[in-house]
């Protein structure tokens, strides 16, 4: 995908079953948000799901790991997700894994920068919980 894509929540449902066996990474701060994201993807999608509450845990994951995508939040303490977005293209193993930002902060120009980091998508906060697995897969491509 070229152009970076930011979520609405029109028309969003999945594919029967296309996506089951995908592994998705969510790096939340919030422990609620998390736990939300990780049902919704689970149960909806049938997808599997780690959780990482910090961007260094999230590092310290793909050390072993290699998810099909990642749900980044960009407010984090410590390292936030710009950090983590950074270290993650810099590294020749992780530079290919399509990174979705979750955040309060989709202004026109946060979108234009966004685009520009080359992150595959945007999913603004809040949003509709039982619409997220059909904009993430909408978003990776993974309904065609």
């Amino acid at each position: 995908m070229n152009a970076l894509q930011v979520a609405n929540y029109e028309g969003s449902l999945l594919p029967e079953n296309k996506m089951i066996g995908k592994q998705i990474l969510i790096v939340d701060d919030q422990e609620h948000l998390r736990e939300l994201v990780q049902l919704c993807l689970e149960d909806l999608a049938g997808w599997n799901t780690l959780v990482a509450e910090s961007g260094q845990e999230c590092l310290e994951i793909l050390k072993t790991e290699r998810p099909n995508a990642i749900l980044l939040d960009v407010s984090m303490p410590g390292m936030d997700g710009f950090a983590v977005y950074a270290r993650l293209r810099s590294d020749p193993i992780t530079r290919s894994i399509p990174v979705i930002l979750l955040t309060a902060r989709v202004l026109s120009s946060d979108t234009a920068n966004f685009a520009e980091m080359g992150v595959a998508g945007v999913i603004p906060k809040p949003f509709e919980a039982t619409a997220l697995p059909g904009k993430v897969a909408e978003i990776l491509g993974w309904n065609d």
